[in-house]
């Protein structure tokens, strides 16, 4: 057998994920540790050798995925994912480059490519990124309105919160929140503008309650149109086999009838 088809097999395995994925736990676990100035004391070295091994076999496998799809490797985005993942931990974490160094948690996003239902909600949400698009900018127009008319109104007596467009932005993502909304800000304000609540109540209507619910079904839509597309279903031809189907059954129970009627009045003759 050819020995690229062979160690494809063997890396595309269903057991070999598996250990890749506990692998992949097991370093950010060995990563978690290492924030712990106690732990790193006692077992620092053991720690250290441990994800040096990690780093090591996670190379090794991108390098046979290389070497086994060619460039197929490179058409693919969730590889060159995996290769950016693991490139940043092969960067120097030493002097300027050390911050680097706490970029090695990335590698747990390799469990996105790794696990096959991460992977369809991630490709789910980036077929969202459209639709999502237009609701930011519709959110972003709300707000700007929004914005303005709380500088006029409260900017005076509240500058604090409302004393300019990039305050008011920043204390109407507070209250779009519900964080400490009511008590915090919202009757505060109804102190000196009793009718205040005129204009923070439609705000969080529309925001909290409309817009922000617009994500939630664009995204639901999104993966249904995305698991749709991966079995190869069209739901436009779904509705029009069940309605085949349909037909199907009433033409065969009015021939059912029809043997029935014939049946009766063979009876009715003898």
């Amino acid at each position: 057998m050819n020995i690229r088809l062979r160690l494809s097999q063997i890396i595309e395995a269903r057991a070999t994920q598996l250990i890749i994925i506990a692998l992949i736990v097991l370093n950010a676990i060995v990563l978690a540790l290492e924030t712990s100035a106690l732990i790193v004391l006692q077992y620092g070295s053991i720690l250290k050798l441990t994800d040096q091994i990690l780093l090591s076999i996670f190379v090794v496998e991108l390098l046979l995925k290389i070497f086994t799809q060619g460039r197929q490797f490179y058409r693919d985005p969730w590889n060159i994912f995996d290769a950016t993942v693991i490139g940043i931990a092969l960067l120097p974490a030493t002097g300027p480059l050390s911050i680097l160094r706490s970029l090695r948690i990335l590698r747990i996003l390799r469990l996105i490519s790794a696990v096959p239902s991460l992977k369809r909600v991630v490709n789910a949400l980036l077929k969202a990124v459209p639709g999502m698009g237009s609701v930011v900018l519709l959110l972003g127009v709300i707000y700007f309105i929004f914005s303005v008319i709380a500088t006029k109104f409260f900017g005076t007596e509240f500058a604090d919160w409302f004393g300019d467009i990039g305050k008011s932005a920043y204390t109407l993502f507070q209250i779009m929140t519900l964080e400490s909304w009511s008590m915090g800000i919202v009757r505060p304000v109804m102190t000196q503008f009793p009718l205040a609540w005129m204009f923070f109540v439609p705000f969080i209507l529309i925001t909290s309650f409309a817009v922000l619910n617009l994500f939630i079904g664009i995204i639901v839509d999104a993966m249904q149109r995305f698991d749709d597309d991966a079995l190869g279903q069209d739901p436009s031809k779904n509705v029009r086999q069940q309605e085949d189907n349909t037909i199907e059954e009433i033409q065969a129970l009015k021939t059912e009838i029809q043997e029935l009627k014939q049946l009766i009045q063979k009876i009715n003759t003898g």
